[in-house]
């Protein structure tokens, strides 16, 4: 527990805090203060600099970049804890019970995973995305975890392998305790630091994967999100017209909350696994 705890007030998890905190609380508490005005056509005039006004300018529809950021980080930040958080759940039930159950089971669970881990997830993604005439942020978490449940049902597959064979499971078995107890008041509490660092990369992964999407044009138009904004600038040329706060703000924000959520899943594996722990 100790070694939990100073795991988890360590360095590496400490700056992945902090940066995360540096994208997500201006997103989430932003919504306090702004103006709804900004958000509509012309308001701020076409393509504008950066002014007092408007920090971060306008686009070419007028719209204020910096409104349409803070209203884009709370919908893309639903689609990857949507997307991540069920592809961790379901890959959770699958895992476990492939690795306690075994027997035909187990083989059935494996040869879908294999084959699933086969095929290209951003073309599913893709046919998906573009058979539904509206995309909104709860229907594309649920379509990235359809693509993305594979990964956490194998390796939490391979922790209860490991984990069932321990010497505490065998007493528990031996003294008539059922599977139900066994799994989840047993195995599931021993499983929490390992779910939780594949909870932040599952996370991480449908937010690249929601990016993809939308740059692609395949994002719902009516949600402001993070993808929609970088889509709208390259469909304006604004890189090559130098609007660089059209473009440039909301990569530096994805690139901070991507370092954000590497550093914490880092710090969730020295948890999970004692020989990450640095001597």
């Amino acid at each position: 527990m100790i070694r939990h705890l100073r795991n988890f007030f360590s360095p590496m998890m400490a700056l992945g805090i902090v940066l995360l905190a540096l994208v997500l609380l201006p997103g989430l508490f932003g919504q306090l203060f702004t103006n709804p005005e900004q958000m509509r056509l012309m308001a701020g005039g076409i393509n504008a600099a950066p002014t007092w006004d408007h920090l971060l300018g306008t686009q070419n529809e007028g719209r204020d970049v910096l409104t349409y950021i803070l209203k884009g980080m709370p919908n893309t930040l639903l689609i990857g804890l949507v997307g991540g958080g069920s592809a961790v759940l379901l890959g959770t039930v699958l895992g476990m019970v492939a690795g306690y159950v075994g027997g035909p089971l187990d083989g059935a669970i494996r040869n879908i995973v294999d084959i699933g881990l086969t095929i290209p997830p951003l073309a599913i993604l893709i046919m998906i995305a573009a058979s539904f005439s509206v995309v909104l942020p709860l229907t594309m978490g649920l379509v990235i975890a359809l693509t993305s449940w594979m990964h956490p049902t194998r390796v939490i597959r391979s922790q209860v392998l490991s984990l069932r064979e321990r010497e505490f499971v065998l007493l528990l078995r031996l003294s008539g305790a059922s599977p139900l107890h066994i799994v989840f008041r047993e195995l599931l509490p021993n499983l929490i630091p390992f779910l939780a660092a594949t909870f932040v990369n599952s996370v991480a992964t449908a937010i690249l994967a929601s990016i993809g999407l939308e740059v692609l044009g395949l994002g719902s138009f009516q949600t402001p999100t993070l993808g929609n904004l970088i889509y709208f600038a390259i469909i304006g040329n604004a890189m090559w017209l130098g609007l660089w706060w059209w473009w440039l703000p909301p990569i530096l924000i994805l690139i901070v909350l991507f370092m954000g959520l590497f550093f914490v899943s880092t710090a969730l594996d020295a948890i999970a696994n004692p020989r990450l722990e640095p001597r």
